[in-house]
């Protein structure tokens, strides 16, 4: 049915369904946010639990029991690492009852900045801490019982992301027992056809390569991005070298703008307890090199095209998902897009937004005729298969010929080279039948009649 919309009507329609998607992600999220965690482990982990299954010949519960419990003690060393370093840090900062422990930690701290710092800094930072307005400031800010309320939300986070993290692991243990029924059920929805479930084949497969490529290199990148750190930190005589180092490994799941924030800390560290302030500027030179050497070179090489999103789409889904989910919608960000995008090459009349999202140019399709034979080929040679609505062209092209299997238009192997030669012989073969019999059926008469 044609509405005749206007431009400006459909454009507002569409505004408005992504609209309401954003309030059912936001209305739902203590759901939507577990199960697609759960989902995304269990991209990561199916391939080892199909490993454990076929080579050490373990029960399938067994195998996914073992990739449940080596993620747990996983979790839990990062857990015990991250919360062993916090009673340290504690214990390096000056006691709030001690005037003579606040007044050496200003000094220290201020001549580490004069001594980096071109010009005075007597109009931010005077010699004597209570003419400091700044530092008066900030130390009223941390008395009271600031601290107090401070510790209680971070503990009534953390418990509710340990019930969290118990239900992700129901969730994930369901989805690996299960994955390969519901995704047979996804393919059922889409049509019982054999040619249709093969194209949701091939698009379900494409999604699950993109995001476990992506979740699998990342990790691999940020583990030996904190190794050469940490052992950095450590030569450099940093305080915390270890945990700044566990805390870039986290904080580099979320683009741009995890990178920076886990800059920060060993800067300080290397500004307030290095015995000279050369000690932060290495830090920060030596950080900004390798994040510089990991994003333009190791990234690009490793991934490959398995993540192809240009920075202001990273950017914008970062805010978009931290505004519906919070900081779990930060981390999430990146492995969503992914099947957004893989989704959009995939879809009819979608596949324009899955090259705004990209970072490479729009793929030029040219159709080649030799001896009747149509191709469809594409500039892309990374490309394995052909997306839905070239498909659903090569078959309307072809509505007029006499009707062919379904699946000569739908290979199973998502590879398309439709040859109409049979078709044209067969059709040119009925026209020559045709001429040896009269065009007017009076003539075939007459003709029986003479005889």
């Amino acid at each position: 049915m044609d509405l005749n919309l206007t431009f400006a009507t459909r454009i507002g329609l569409n505004l408005l369904a992504l609209l309401g998607l954003a309030v059912a992600f936001w209305l739902g999220k203590n759901i939507i946010v577990p199960f697609t965690m759960a989902g995304l482990l269990a991209m990561l982990l199916y391939p080892a639990a199909r490993f454990f299954h076929n080579k050490l010949r373990l029960p399938w519960l067994m195998s996914v029991l073992s990739m449940i419990i080596l993620l747990i003690v996983l979790n839990l060393g990062i857990f015990i690492g991250l919360g062993s370093s916090i009673p340290r840090l504690l214990q390096d900062l000056p006691n709030p009852a001690n005037e003579e422990e606040i007044e050496g930690a200003y000094r220290k701290m201020r001549q580490q900045i004069a001594n980096i710092w071109p010009t005075s800094i007597d109009n931010v930072f005077p010699p004597e801490s209570k003419d400091s307005r700044l530092f008066v400031y900030i130390r009223k800010f941390f008395e009271g019982n600031f601290v107090l309320e401070e510790l209680l939300g971070v503990s009534r986070y953390g418990f509710s992301l340990l019930w969290e993290s118990v239900l992700i692991l129901f969730l994930l243990l369901f989805l690996l027992l299960e994955g390969e029924m519901l995704a047979r059920f996804i393919r059922e929805i889409f049509g019982s056809s054999a040619s249709t479930q093969s194209l949701v084949t091939g698009a379900i497969e494409e999604i699950i390569e993109a995001v476990r490529a992506y979740l699998v290199w990342r990790t691999i990148v940020n583990c030996g991005l904190a190794m050469f750190l940490g052992v950095m930190y450590q030569h450099l005589g940093l305080r915390q070298p270890w945990t700044w180092a566990l805390l870039t490994a986290i904080l580099c799941y979320v683009p741009y703008i995890g990178t920076i924030i886990a800059g920060i800390p060993p800067i300080l560290d290397g500004l307030i307890y290095s015995p000279t302030p050369l000690i932060a500027l290495y830090v920060g030179i030596l950080y900004i090199a390798v994040v510089t050497f990991e994003g333009y070179w190791i990234v690009p090489v490793v991934m490959g095209r398995s993540l192809d999103l240009n920075a202001t789409t990273v950017l914008l889904s970062c805010l978009f998902w931290d505004l519906i989910w919070g900081t779990p919608g930060l981390f999430l960000a990146m492995p969503l897009m992914a099947a957004v995008k893989a989704i959009c090459s995939h879809v009819p009349g979608w596949e324009p937004w899955g090259q705004l999202l990209g970072t490479e140019a729009f793929s030029h399709r040219k159709k080649k005729e030799t001896n009747g034979t149509v191709e469809t080929t594409k500039n892309d040679p990374s490309s394995k298969e052909l997306s839905i609505s070239s498909l659903v062209k090569a078959e309307q092209n072809n509505s007029s010929t006499p009707a062919v299997p379904q699946d000569d238009f739908f290979p199973t192997n998502h590879s398309v080279h439709h040859s109409p030669t049979s078709n044209h012989s067969s059709v040119s073969n009925h026209n020559q039948a045709n001429n040896h019999h009269p065009r007017n059926p009076t003539d075939a008469n007459h003709s029986n009649l003479d005889d």
